[in-house]
């Protein structure tokens, strides 16, 4: 799905993942699950591109439904797998604390759980070389993303803010569409780590100059970043 000129989305509001289409080649923000692979190559097939095009994939977080091909597009091809160095391990291991889920009602929670099956998200297939990052970093990409440190939702939690696109991705920081009570809006990411600190880290969004706030579940949300907070905090109560 095409959402602008170097901006492109793969999978669905349940599992999405991003590209970002420059002149010098594609940067990838997040993996889905491992059957988004095919989603991944007839994007890049309907722009003219194929997977040698991607000069880096950058993960918000080590957590199974974003790291999906990742592995498989760094092995075939080469690309660079970039995750903050708290999430690191996780992204090589899958180690990560037991979160309690929070509501959920059993439509969505089983629709949820059927596409990722679909997407052969069992098993999980861990990246085992990753490049780390830190909050502030620059990368030398297309579109050179800046890490925007996020944590909450795991340690190592990041937006990616790439002003080619006029977007900031955002991974689980926050949700448009709540996976397992199919609830739809601004609001706080299940299974978060810790999330009084992912809700004061929404305060790092504010100052970011963009149109477009992705989520890694949920619709694209066309807005000021400096408008996320309130909403995600307002729509927990």
């Amino acid at each position: 799905m095409k959402l602008g000129p170097h901006l492109h989305r793969i999978g669905n509001d349940i599992v999405a993942a991003y590209l970002v289409v420059a002149g010098d080649g594609v940067t990838v923000v997040d993996a889905g699950l491992p059957g988004h692979w095919r989603d991944l190559t007839r994007e890049l097939r309907e722009i003219g591109r194929t997977p040698d095009d991607i000069r880096g994939l950058v993960l918000t977080h080590g957590d199974s439904d974003h790291i999906g091909f990742a592995e498989r597009l760094r092995r075939a091809h080469g690309v660079p797998v970039y995750v903050h160095e708290a999430d690191a391990e996780r992204t090589r291991t899958g180690e990560k604390p037991k979160t309690p889920a929070g509501p959920m009602r059993l439509g969505p929670t089983l629709g949820f759980s059927a596409y990722a099956l679909r997407k052969r998200a069992v098993p999980t297939t861990y990246v085992s070389e990753v490049v780390e990052v830190r909050d502030g970093d620059v990368l030398d990409l297309p579109g050179a993303p800046v890490i925007v440190g996020m944590p909450g939702h795991s340690p190592g939690s990041i937006a990616v803010h790439v002003p080619l696109a006029d977007a900031v991705f955002v991974g689980d920081a926050l949700t448009t569409r709540h996976v397992l009570t199919g609830r739809e809006g601004l609001q706080p990411a299940p299974f978060t780590d810790d999330p009084t600190e992912a809700s004061a880290s929404l305060d790092r969004l504010a100052g970011l100059p963009a149109s477009w706030v992705l989520p890694g579940h949920g619709a694209p949300w066309r807005g000021s970043p400096a408008e996320v907070a309130g909403a995600v905090r307002a729509a927990a109560h």
